[in-house]
């Protein structure tokens, strides 16, 4: 098979970068011929005989927008010259002007303009506009690339229900996780002096954006005042967050640790107790999977993508993200039951396990070989070369 990539990433430390990167392993393994379109590929891909990269750079380009608009036209440009030699492509949402066999989708942005948490509604000024302006643009265009596409692989059950809310056919739809990094995460013992972390106290964990108030940490502030004795450890950057001062006038400056932006979250991780998520938007988040591998209960809402996973064996869904007391009550539950917390770390670890990275990329595969053996795929008219190209000036797959 002649599989062709259209991606801005194929690399590790990057969520949709990571995906295509293990998808594009494991077609390798097999022994398909690979076409990447992609203004990044990591070192052991681009070097790789089966592997043919075509660069798009965007990188001199001054805004998100101009780069996606390049990126988007030059990647239709060469899709248009060469796509009688490809024998599938799988792109991202709206992120190339023509049409794809494939298109897998890790976020809705018709979804993300009617949250109330969109950054539109939270910043009444040039940016908030601009924010406004980007997501209406690519909603509308993501909807054009979806009709186009013969199967929408949804990261999330989620971003599934979201496109069937938009018109996607739900047959037309199948869910693959994102996977995880089963040796990385995984449950274990670390120094919490080392990290800056007190010992010798139950420890929950935050992890994301708090920046802004997607995230939700100033619910998670509020339930922590209600629940003596637990401490929460925060990563991520605090420059220009204003919950470093929140949890100050709530008087926790004892109890909440910001550590900033790190990377080593998977040490952190085996270093606390449980980890609390309750996002008011999500489409799908690594780090939910991140937390489960590494053992650790999750308490989490069911406005994240990626909490079906979260079963009660091993953790709680709340179904508002920002009732205060019920995540106050649930966090006291746990933290004084000991037991309670060991078995749920058990639980959390199995249900990590049947999402390894490799799992998932082979799910990706047996697919596009599916599809390639199709012989009424193979005669549907999106696949020809001259299949006309969606009328969408550029493309672009997460939110900024």
């Amino acid at each position: 098979m002649k599989l062709c990539i259209v991606t801005h990433t194929v690399k590790k430390g990057d969520g949709q970068g990571r995906v295509n990167y293990e998808v594009a392993k494991e077609a390798i393994r097999r022994g398909h011929y690979l076409t990447l379109l992609a203004s990044e590929v990591a070192p052991e891909l681009k070097d790789n005989s089966q592997v043919n990269w075509i660069e798009i750079p965007v990188q001199k380009f001054p805004t998100e927008f101009i780069r996606n608009f390049v990126f988007a036209q030059k990647s239709a440009d060469w899709l248009q010259k060469y796509r009688a030699d490809i024998d599938l492509v799988k792109v991202n949402g709206a992120i190339t002007k023509t049409s794809a066999d494939v298109n897998a989708v890790h976020f809705v942005h018709s979804s993300w303009l009617r949250s109330p948490v969109h950054i539109s509604r939270t910043r009444r000024d040039a940016y908030g506009f601009y924010q406004w302006l980007y997501t209406a643009l690519n909603a509308s265009w993501e909807k054009q690339a979806f009709q186009q596409a013969k199967i929408i692989i949804a990261v999330s059950e989620k971003v599934a229900q979201e496109l069937v809310d938009i018109g996607v056919p739900r047959s037309r739809i199948q869910v693959i996780v994102n996977g995880v990094d089963l040796t990385e995460f995984a449950p274990g013992v670390a120094t919490r002096q080392k990290l800056g972390l007190p010992e010798n106290v139950t420890l929950a964990m935050f992890a994301g954006d708090i920046r802004t108030s997607r995230k939700n940490l100033d619910t998670v502030l509020y339930a922590l005042a209600k629940v003596p004795n637990l401490h929460l450890a925060v990563v991520g950057d605090t420059e220009g967050s204003p919950f470093p001062q929140l949890a100050a006038s709530l008087g926790l400056n004892e109890r909440v640790h910001f550590l900033g932006y790190r990377r080593d979250i998977a040490e952190i991780m085996r270093a606390v107790d449980l980890f609390v998520f309750p996002s008011r938007y999500e489409a799908c988040t690594l780090v939910l999977l991140e937390a489960l591998a590494s053992g650790l209960p999750v308490i989490t809402a069911t406005a994240t993508g990626g909490a079906e996973l979260v079963t009660p064996e091993c953790g709680v869904v709340l179904p508002n993200s920002d009732d205060t007391n019920a995540l106050a009550a649930t966090l006291l539950s746990l933290v004084s039951d000991r037991a309670l917390m060991q078995q749920m770390s058990k639980a959390a670890r199995a249900v990590a396990e049947q999402y390894s990275w490799a799992t998932m990329a082979q799910t990706y595969v047996d697919l596009f070989e599916e599809l390639t053996k199709n012989e009424e795929h193979c005669s549907h008219p999106n696949l020809s070369p001259s299949s006309r190209s969606l009328s969408l000036p550029f493309g672009a797959t997460s939110a900024n």
